[in-house]
């Protein structure tokens, strides 16, 4: 009997473990969200939970007349948008470069387009600051923080893409190609709607990153703000129940997008 029971009680004590690092994980990725979401709720002038004085909703109401979230708000969708509109076709471009050309120097190519994502976020804002003020006249703005967003974005892209491509079979562009298809219809017909789910996926985790983004916006924007260096810079002043609001109404958002997501994706299987 017991050479039997023997695997039963390994199982059972593997079963426990995994189980007990499973609720550490999502008390460790959850629990700061919870507190954060009880905390917008409480009337207290300090974000906390343990300090409970009433159930308020007045820090979601302050949210819209405070001028400085706004703007730095609308700052940071303008960036964003500006940051898809180029890291894109940058990231687009760089993927056939890498997938099609047929070179000895294509490794060294890859190591200088993605090298901007290991380069710290201070060296991006301040180079860019500096080369658009010194050589163009470009004061730093939001123009030079979206630059030096999509130095790093576009990388990202440009690895979405590449992995997308490595996937397609060829010889439908090939065989349009031999039909008398001229390069621009084979893209058009063949090559973009094949791209399209990556496109889109793209879209989303450039517009991600640039919204959170703080280190390379804070030294590439000058005298303007976002949403994100606002917070960092009133966080020197004490801690608001207003950003704890602004991190419930993002989180929402966010399961509202994802579960839109999951649910068009079932509709369209």
């Amino acid at each position: 009997m017991a050479p039997r029971l023997a695997p039963k009680r390994e199982t059972d004590w593997a079963g426990a473990v995994m189980s007990g690092y499973l609720v550490l994980f999502f008390a460790y990725m959850f629990l700061p969200l919870i507190f954060m979401v009880a905390a917008a709720f409480n009337a207290a002038p300090t974000p906390s939970v343990t300090d409970w004085q009433g159930f308020t909703l007045r820090w979601f109401v302050e949210l819209p007349g405070d001028a400085r979230f706004v703007q730095g708000l609308l700052n940071s969708l303008s960036i964003a948008l500006g940051v898809i509109v180029f890291a894109i076709p940058l990231g687009l471009s760089g993927a056939f470069i890498l997938t099609r050309l047929q070179s000895r120097g294509t490794t060294l190519l890859y190591t200088l387009l993605v090298s901007p994502i290991l380069m710290p976020g201070i060296v991006l804002g301040v180079t860019t600051m500096i080369f658009w003020r010194d050589y163009f006249g470009v004061q730093a703005g939001l123009f030079t923080a979206m630059v030096a967003q999509t130095t790093f974005i576009a990388s990202y892209c440009m690895l979405l893409f590449m992995a997308r491509l490595q996937r397609q079979d060829r010889v439908l562009e090939e065989a349009a190609l031999d039909l008398g298809a001229s390069p621009v219809m084979v893209f058009r017909r063949i090559t973009l709607p094949f791209l399209m789910p990556t496109i889109a996926t793209a879209c989303v985790i450039a517009f991600l990153q640039s919204i959170e983004n703080y280190n390379t916006t804070f030294f590439a924007i000058g005298g303007d703000w976002t949403l994100v260096t606002e917070i960092g810079a009133r966080m020197r002043f004490g801690l608001s129940p207003m950003i704890n609001a602004i991190g419930v109404i993002f989180v929402v958002l966010t399961i509202v997008a994802a579960v839109t997501h999951v649910l068009l994706k079932r509709r369209a299987r």
